[in-house]
């Protein structure tokens, strides 16, 4: 299961979105990384001594905001009760990996921003839509899995 989080309404920036944990880094932060694992911490409760990094994904600049994701892909072994913390996060959901594989839970839009126009991935989960950055995030992580899992398949067909 992958936590996601709904954002609360009351903090400043991307208000009522489906976002994956995370936040800005601070003076202590030793790394990207170690920011990564702080928040996941801070905003569900992802215990930062038990995760496995696995490696860093694409950075990304997002114009609204200003901000550039370092985004990371970490693994616990174990299921662990997620909790939101009430100054930024509304809810914390789960998404199964089977669901982000699933095709039929994936769409293409197109956006229309500053006189130019984006085609950009999004994805339903139950009735909510995982869309802007996260959804980019979430569509090279689904990338790279799909392309593991292949690899794997082939390995274990010779």
């Amino acid at each position: 299961m992958l936590p996601l989080t709904l954002r609360a309404q009351h903090v400043q920036t991307h208000k009522g979105q489906i976002s994956l944990p995370g936040g800005a880094r601070e003076a202590h932060d030793a790394s990207y990384l170690d920011t990564a694992l702080r928040e996941a911490n801070e905003e569900v409760g992802v215990p930062r001594s038990e995760v496995e990094a696995l490696g860093e994904l694409t950075p990304l600049y997002i114009p609204v905001s200003g901000f550039c994701v370092h985004p990371y892909v970490g693994y616990i072994a174990h299921r662990f009760e997620l909790r939101a913390d009430p100054n930024e996060v509304e809810q914390v959901l789960e998404v199964s990996l089977a669901h982000l594989l699933d095709p039929a839970t994936r769409q293409i839009e197109t956006h229309e921003r500053d006189g130019r126009t984006y085609v950009v991935p999004s994805y339903r989960l139950g009735n909510q839509r995982i869309w802007g950055a996260t959804a980019m995030i979430l569509a090279e992580f689904v990338t790279l899995l799909r392309a593991a899992l292949e690899t794997e398949t082939q390995h274990a067909v010779r």
